[in-house]
């Protein structure tokens, strides 16, 4: 007998052949949700063998990691900050300041590379979001030219300085850090070596193949060995105004394209920024990385080599990065890492917390099964769905 609900399902136009349904989700177990399930019965003996294994596996692992991280050595500095007393390097409000310091460290014990030099800033959060997302990829991947409506909206408040577009626009861009560190000659590693703080590396490959490009039109070609001077530039009718030294040492005529009403970021960050790199240049894609946590570290080099107990090491700070302005502090890290990363003894105690209180669960649970049990039901009177 044909009920209502099956008449209008009939009359109604919209059902159509099964055949000619074609969003359906495919007949299979994973689209129509009938895998088999796995119903574990929470007795009490099963809960007490849980606890006990999640006690035997965290208390060794918290052991395993606190240890680790005790023989992280780290050295640390701040060098400028809105605490008169932290102020070695202090520029208050002054923009650019260029103001040159030097900060020096002893090393208690034997550093095995790698060793990472980190800058620390605080009280800056960059992960507030019309910070994140005041940026423009196309721009970074090498897009230019009159991108007003794009760059407008997604470059917002920096986009253009009168009638000159700013390349790369955004806030993150134009408020990178531009300190400089130098690692001064004198330290050598164990072997008699001078140490080197090795910048290139530091950046993930993914972002340098795919996300930071140099911009679409950019041309350079080599000086000649005797012409490394204006005329490398004007005899080609090029943008540049004098040659670039290349990180392999050779000189190094430049074309940047529509340069006439364009601010590059190697004009913007003269100091830090080679025309030749550009967005390229790898303290600048680690800077684009936006931290999760007002206090964050940021790697600036490494040394590859193994550093003796009782070296001296000696920074020169080029400091042009203001912090008082949001009442932060900024700082220079070294220090060795381990396997579970760099100082880090709260995630060693907390594991060794949560081992500690599984095992006084497991404990707890096993004497009162032991000498106070309670009635189990019986299990073949739980039904499932499926069945």
């Amino acid at each position: 007998m044909e009920t209502a609900r099956d008449s209008a399902l009939t009359d109604d136009f919209s059902v159509v052949d099964i055949s000619e349904q074609v969003n359906r989700p495919a007949d299979i177990a994973v689209q129509q949700q009938r895998i088999p399930a796995w119903h574990p019965i929470l007795d009490p003996e099963w809960m007490i063998y849980s606890f006990l294994i999640l006690a035997v596996i965290m208390i060794p692992l918290g052991y395993h990691m606190e240890t680790e991280s005790d023989k992280v050595v780290e050295l640390s500095a701040v060098y400028d900050s809105t605490d008169p007393s932290q102020q070695l390097c202090g520029i208050g409000m002054n923009y650019n300041a260029n103001v040159n310091c030097t900060l020096k460290f002893t090393v208690p014990s034997t550093m095995e590379p790698p060793v990472l030099i980190h800058y620390e800033l605080t009280n800056f959060h960059q992960n507030y979001r019309a910070y994140v997302s005041s940026r423009d990829d196309f721009q970074l991947t090498g897009q230019v030219g009159n991108q007003d409506k794009i760059s407008a909206e997604l470059c917002e408040p920096i986009n253009k300085i009168g009638n000159i577009t700013i390349n790369p626009c955004g806030l993150i861009a134009n408020t990178f850090f531009n300190d400089k560190f130098t690692l001064l000659d004198g330290a050598v590693d164990d072997q008699g070596l001078n140490l080197t703080m090795v910048e290139e590396g530091i950046a993930w490959t993914s972002d340098l193949e795919y996300r930071f490009k140099m911009p679409n039109g950019f041309q350079k070609q080599e000086c000649p060995e005797d012409g490394c001077n204006a005329s490398c530039c004007t005899d080609l009718g090029w943008s540049c105004r004098e040659p670039a030294i290349g990180k392999d040492g050779l000189c190094y005529a430049y074309d940047y394209p529509e340069d006439d009403t364009t601010q590059y970021l190697y004009e913007t960050y003269p100091n830090i920024i080679s025309p030749l790199e550009h967005v390229t240049n790898e303290h600048f894609v680690v800077w684009m990385r936006v931290a999760t946590r007002p206090k964050f570290r940021k790697l600036y080099g490494y040394i590859e080599q193994t550093i003796p107990a009782g070296t001296e090491l000696e920074f020169e700070i080029n400091a042009n990065y203001v912090v008082e302005s949001f009442g932060g502090s900024k700082s220079i890290i070294i220090s060795t890492n381990s396997m579970w990363g760099g100082k880090d003894r709260f995630v060693g105690i907390t594991m060794y917390a949560m081992g500690y209180f599984c095992l006084a669960c497991g404990v707890f649970f096993a004497l009162k099964h032991w000498f106070k049990p309670r009635k189990i039901a019986d299990r073949k009177y739980l039904h499932y769905k499926e069945e």
